[in-house]
């Protein structure tokens, strides 16, 4: 049997450049791979970016989550950085994850979590 020994999240996008920025103010290197792809890294974690023609980021429903070390420094961060999108606060789950949330300008869910305290 073989081992696994990573996974990536596919997030459409619609033009590689501006997501390439996007995803730079949130705190990833990003590399373009030609005019239709692009590498977003950041610690252990890589999302490929692919544009998608007629993306409508309204009825996107692609989602990816980070485990992260702090989500609520993660959120300040993100929240300084002024990145497009919609940044969701950071709340503790009844099952024991404090979560929080960012939406990119194309309707990607980035859910982000860190071991929280129960019962939120």
């Amino acid at each position: 049997m073989t081992t696994f020994t990573a996974a990536a999240a596919i997030l459409p996008v619609g033009d590689p450049a501006a997501a390439a920025a996007h995803y730079r103010a949130l705190g990833f290197a990003v590399d373009l791979s030609g005019p239709h792809y692009a590498f977003a890294r950041r610690d252990a974690v890589t999302l490929h970016l692919a544009v998608v023609d007629r993306l409508d980021p309204a009825t996107s429903n692609s989602a990816v989550y980070l485990y992260v070390e702090d989500a609520d420094a993660l959120a300040a961060q993100w929240a300084a950085a002024g990145a497009a999108g919609r940044l969701v606060d950071t709340v503790d789950t009844p099952y024991g994850m404090r979560e929080g949330a960012h939406i990119d300008p194309w309707g990607n869910l980035l859910r982000f979590g860190s071991p929280g305290r129960a019962g939120g």
